[in-house]
């Protein structure tokens, strides 16, 4: 049964021996919101139905930084579902979500039924602190119309083609303002991040010894170099005041959805929303453009997480919502088809069902393509990759007059961050 109310008084966190019966309630908090909140209830409506003696509560549209608060106040959910992995290393450094090889040996679970990406963002320093609830696949989107109209029928698969493209459907007013952007190239806008933009050059954020390498690997300069030249092909106030003028992204005004971006990055849980927004629109999706065609095909890979607060109240019954959310294959499927978001287990992946539609299959490629990457965890969090997105949105506006310069004080702030532990 799915109810709202409060939660037993705290117990000792231990883990209970084989075969104990689980009972009482369970917190979840999550971030999600309207049309996706309702698919998780849902789901979680199904597992009250097997788990009768188990009772699940729900918060719903809770982000990182208030379970965060909430953990470190003592009153944490017993659950925690993040949107992103790169709190990861943050949680399982401090202890705020528990270690969960405990439960996953006594229960003998099997994660090699998990895909590899997901076993490695969610676990940190030897502690697997959390455990994978679906997964996210960046790849591009296409406006099929507006492609038409500039005599183009094919993705862009370089970086160079994507340029191309970009300038053949960029129209102007007569003013000279835009009024239709092929490309919108700022990292602030939408999901442009460094991360899912690093798989077109290959960047990589770390060396081996977990320094910043973002003055040092040449795929960050090559990424950099290609973005600026398009932002001042553009004009940098051009596009700024172009982008302030677009709705917000995750609304019916998405400027992808209304047309006046014909290429876009994002991922496939922009599917449903398309399907629920603007279900006339003719649009293609594919990888993520790169400098090297041996490499295309891939993207970028991330997913939502769950984790055990470290103050949890019934961590057992938390185990166990986590456990069949995480790990059962008809759970999973569900929840893959009602979000739109990739599934982690190696059987739900390959469900025919999710594999008919040929635009959600074009993210289960790149989520198994092997050169899809994911961002590494770190105990500082996702610390390292927003003061890299400092450096990158004022780079952009043409305040950093040496690239090379700014990357190697880049690296010293990110080192800097990283060594506080955020």
């Amino acid at each position: 049964m799915l109810v709202t109310g409060c939660t037993p008084a705290p117990k000792e966190n231990k883990i209970a021996d084989p075969g104990t019966e689980v009972s009482g309630t369970v917190e979840l908090w999550h971030f999600f919101t309207e049309r996706e909140a309702a698919a998780i209830d849902d789901v979680l409506e199904d597992f009250s139905t097997g788990h009768p003696n188990i009772k699940v509560t729900v918060k719903s549209g809770q982000d990182d930084s208030k379970v965060t608060q909430a953990i470190g106040a003592g009153n944490g959910p017993d659950i925690g579902l993040s949107y992103s992995t790169d709190i990861v290393g943050k949680f399982c450094s401090s202890g705020a979500w528990v270690d969960l090889n405990p439960y996953i040996e006594r229960d003998k679970v099997d994660l090699a039924k998990l895909n590899a990406t997901t076993r490695s963002y969610t676990e940190f320093g030897g502690k697997r602190c959390a455990m994978p609830f679906l997964a996210d696949a960046y790849g591009l989107y296409y406006n099929k119309d507006l492609f038409a109209k500039a005599g183009l029928s094919t993705p862009p698969k370089t970086l160079d083609e994507l340029t191309e493209y970009a300038k053949k459907l960029t129209v102007r007013n007569p003013d000279g303002s835009l009024k239709t952007v092929g490309f919108l190239p700022l990292y602030d806008f939408y999901e442009n991040s460094a991360s899912h933009l690093a798989p077109a050059t290959g960047a990589k954020w770390l060396t081996a010894d977990g320094k910043s390498a973002v003055g040092t690997d040449p795929g960050w300069k090559a990424l950099l170099t290609w973005q600026k030249n398009l932002v001042d092909w553009y004009g940098y106030d051009d596009l700024t005041k172009f982008k302030a003028s677009l709705g917000d992204e995750f609304s019916a005004d998405n400027a992808f959805q209304k047309g006046q971006v014909a290429i876009n990055v994002d991922a496939e849980y922009r599917l449903a929303f398309l399907k629920d927004q603007s279900p006339d629109l003719k649009y293609g999706v594919a990888p993520i453009p790169t400098t090297d065609p041996a490499r295309y095909g891939g993207g970028y890979v991330t997913g939502n997480i769950m984790g055990i607060s470290k103050n949890a109240k019934n961590p057992e019954a938390a185990w166990e919502l986590i456990k069949y959310l995480t790990t059962d294959d008809k759970a999973v499927i569900k929840l893959a088809g009602l979000l739109k978001n990739v599934p982690t287990t190696t059987t739900a992946i390959a469900d025919p069902g999710l594999n008919a539609d040929q635009d959600f299959k074009a993210f289960i490629d790149i989520f198994n393509n092997p050169n899809s990457m994911t961002s590494p965890p770190s105990k500082s969090g996702p610390a390292y990759q927003e003061t890299f997105g400092t450096f990158l949105t004022g780079y952009q506006s043409g305040k950093v007059a040496d690239l090379n310069q700014g990357l190697a004080e880049a690296d010293k702030q990110i080192d800097s961050v990283m060594s506080l532990g955020g």
